[in-house]
């Protein structure tokens, strides 16, 4: 997008918007930044500030969910193909938030693979369940997801 349209678009002139942004690409990265601390740090922050155990904070991880904006998710998803910096700052997102899940599952979890395999699911089931419309029989949406994040958490696999 160009500066002028955005300009317009936001009510202000080209020299209004030169006055919050030095350049296009200023925008582009506060606009990256607040993405990251609203999706990355301050969901950390809300979950690491329940004094629980980590399956307790893994659950609440995913009852915050429904409030994200998985729209903007799938946005940045598709940017990230045609922009190499955006590439690069999703990339680090990804693995913040799977370092994240790998130090929460290895607190109840002895087994890399199993860790990682739990990690690698949950980050899929959280961005992943959003994109699709699928029917479950009798049973509503919320309540497979709840099935799919209660066999995430248990004890065992089998």
């Amino acid at each position: 997008m160009r500066v002028e349209a955005l300009a317009v678009s936001l009510g202000v002139s080209k020299g209004g918007f030169y006055w919050h942004f030095t350049d296009r690409q200023a925008l582009l990265d506060e606009m990256l930044d607040t993405w990251e601390k609203a999706m990355v740090d301050d969901v950390i922050a809300r979950v690491e500030s329940q004094p629980a155990d980590p399956r307790a904070k893994l659950q609440h991880l995913f009852d915050l969910a429904p409030s994200a904006d998985f729209a903007v998710e799938l946005a940045l998803r598709d940017w990230a193909r045609r922009d190499g910096d955006v590439a690069a700052r999703l990339h680090r997102v990804d693995n913040r938030r799977m370092e994240w899940l790998r130090s929460l599952f290895g607190q109840f979890s002895v087994d890399e693979n199993d860790v990682e395999a739990r990690s690698m699911l949950t980050y899929s089931l959280l961005i992943g369940s959003y994109f699709f419309s699928a029917q479950h029989d009798d049973k509503t949406r919320a309540q497979v997801l709840q099935l799919a994040v209660d066999r995430l958490l248990s004890e065992s696999w089998d």
